[in-house]
């Protein structure tokens, strides 16, 4: 799937909105990108999973253009995602026939009152199943680095969320069937259901090629040891054979035939 982005520059006059202060904007834009890069990534051979970011807007309202919303991250499943594409800049929910499935927010100090207040009600009211909040400061914006949410009867019920002794801390969703994590040193990262693996292509890449490298060497050295053991033992019998010549060569026999 080619994952085309949108640029506010695309957006008709309509949708231009009070832009977000540039500072926040570049203190969020580090760890959302790499969010963003690993769900791309996860996600790139499914035709029918669309990935879009916050520069285009979710259109829910076809009488009314300003009933928009424009989340930094949106997932739909079961979706043609090649032709929803094609209709960017804006994502039609009367075209494409469902809302998005998955949302998520990346803290700033300038969105975050709406993103625990209108923008979650916007999110819940239209049905998303669930809406994920990520706070790079570590909780100061949000309250909690990770904050997870499920539709359960209409209404968002949070997702519980793990803190191991180092104060990492991660949570399950249970829509992706993926974790999210975070650590004071390492930041964000996605892993697997089991929490043992990222899901970073260039992570694993480096993994898997560490550790071919790492049995690569384990066989020279078991290749080398054998090599080592088989010089050794061919010197062992090269000296039990002379020594077996000497010692027949010292026999009296063997002694008056020489003479």
């Amino acid at each position: 799937m080619t994952i085309r982005r949108i640029y506010p520059s695309d957006l008709p006059d309509i949708f231009y909105e009070e832009p977000e202060p540039l500072e926040d904007g570049m203190r969020k834009a580090m760890p959302l990108n790499h969010i963003r890069l690993l769900l791309y990534k996860y996600y790139d051979e499914r035709p029918d999973v669309l990935v879009a970011d916050g520069y285009s807007y979710i259109m829910y309202n076809r009488a009314n253009g300003y009933d928009r919303i424009d989340p930094d991250l949106y997932i739909t499943f079961d979706v043609n995602a090649e032709r929803i594409l094609k209709a960017m800049p804006n994502f039609w929910v009367w075209n494409v026939g469902k809302t998005p499935d998955f949302a998520l927010e990346m803290a700033s100090p300038s969105t975050v009152a709406a993103d625990l207040g209108r923008r979650r009600d916007i999110y819940q009211r239209l049905g998303i199943s669930e809406y994920w909040r990520l706070d790079y400061t570590g909780g100061e914006l949000y309250g909690q680095p990770i904050a997870g949410e499920r539709l359960v009867d209409g209404v968002y019920a949070p997702y519980e969320v793990h803190t191991k002794a180092d104060g990492s801390v991660a949570s399950h969703s249970e829509l992706l069937d993926l974790v999210f994590s975070w650590n004071e040193d390492s930041g964000f990262d996605i892993l697997t259901p089991a929490r043992t693996r990222t899901i970073d292509p260039v992570v694993i890449e480096r993994e898997a090629r560490l550790a071919a490298e790492a049995r690569a060497d384990r066989a020279f050295a078991r290749a080398d040891t054998e090599r080592v053991g088989r010089l050794a033992a061919e010197s062992r019998v090269r000296e039990l054979e002379e020594k077996i010549e000497r010692l027949r060569s010292q026999q009296p026999g063997q002694q008056r035939r020489q003479r």
